[in-house]
């Protein structure tokens, strides 16, 4: 039997860090709250904090870093990971995110990415495309893990209410940076006139969370999306789990509205939810589900190629309420358990080939 490892992860409780340390032989400690912070609030992350993995080298055996590292510098970053080193932890960062989607100057987190790629003990990616870009701009070899579900188990998942005419959504949340909410609706504006003169007539569902970071942007939003009987503007607060599955899976596709990114758990919610996926031809989304139902257009057409793609994907996707959108998710589901656990022992197995033999208490 394994003995089992204690792992500090940056963060540990986010649904990703969780579905992928979920081996049984794992034990992921968890986050030290923040002075002043919220309950079940991690960032910024006191594991990092200097002096934290000294006073606490007793209660890990390998540290592994996802996200909230723009919260220090590439020096504190650089410090934290000698830290571990001394105390005789292994470090492992998973790269989600070459550019960073909630920063619009990327300088802080390049600089970051560029401290710590090249001291680590091992780095993760998620697609093959992100593992070569890391290559190529810092010569290390990336473990290639793919993004897990994020939606939880406890979640039945809904099929969606039938329509008469397909429905396409896009959710611009609270428009950050990397998020073309306005950009993204004039293109879906010109896709609806384009589907309804080939005969297939659709709807628009544009969610904008109430308080937002551009309210310039959010302005225009709702004037472009005032007047049209085809569109449907809804704003609202930032959805839980099981609403934010509701509102998903009753559309028949949903657009993807970065301006830049690398992976997508967005893209991941509507693949577990049979929700066809149109995605802007920037970082690697296409990459994360080898699929017919998630298409890609490109921003600079005006929109002529997201026609195409939208009605390819109205053609492949079943309906939302359909059988056979329910037996869709069904079989996605028990995919999506059976890769979710091979990258479980995965990262398990990756530990253990950094650790000395015997290391792990």
């Amino acid at each position: 039997m394994a003995q089992r490892l204690r792992v500090a992860s940056v963060p540990a409780g986010h649904p990703y860090v969780e579905r992928v340390m979920a081996s049984s032989d794992l034990t992921v400690q968890p986050d030290p709250r923040p002075v002043g912070a919220p309950e079940g609030q991690w960032w910024p992350p006191v594991v990092l904090a200097p002096g934290w993995i000294d006073e606490h080298r007793d209660q890990a055996d390998v540290l592994h870093l996802h996200f909230g590292l723009e919260s220090f510098t590439p020096s504190e970053l650089v410090d934290a990971v000698e830290a571990a080193h001394r105390v005789g932890w292994p470090v492992v960062q998973t790269v989600h995110d070459l550019l960073n989607p909630q920063l619009a100057n990327q300088t802080p987190h390049l600089a970051g990415l560029d401290a710590l790629v090249p001291i680590v003990d091992a780095v993760v990616t998620l697609t093959p495309g992100a593992a070569h870009e890391i290559e190529t701009r810092w010569h290390r070899r990336a473990v290639v893990l793919p993004h897990p579900r994020l939606l939880p188990d406890d979640l039945v998942l809904p099929r969606g209410v039938a329509r008469d005419v397909p429905v396409i959504g896009v959710h611009l949340k609270d428009l950050r940076p990397n998020v073309d909410g306005l950009g993204a609706v004039r293109l879906l504006l010109v896709a609806l006139d384009g589907l309804s003169r080939q005969g297939v007539p659709a709807t628009l569902e544009v969610h904008l969370h109430r308080q937002v970071r551009d309210q310039e942007q959010r302005d225009a939003i709702r004037a472009l999306c005032s007047g049209r009987g085809d569109v449907v503007l809804l704003e609202h607060d930032r959805f839980d789990d099981e609403a934010l599955a509701h509102a998903l899976a009753h559309l028949d596709a949903c657009l993807l509205p970065y301006r830049a990114g690398t992976h997508s758990g967005w893209l991941e919610l509507c693949w577990d939810l049979g929700v066809a996926v149109a995605a802007p031809e920037v970082g690697f989304f296409a990459e994360q589900h080898d699929d017919p139902t998630i298409g890609g257009f490109a921003w600079t057409d005006g929109g002529a190629g997201l026609v195409a793609t939208l009605a390819h994907l109205l053609r492949s996707t079943p309906p939302a309420g359909s059988d056979a959108r329910r037996r869709l998710v069904a079989e996605r589901l028990r995919a999506r358990a059976q890769r979710d656990a091979e990258t479980a022992t995965a990262h398990d197995d990756l530990y253990r080939s950094l650790l000395p033999s015997g290391a792990a208490r």
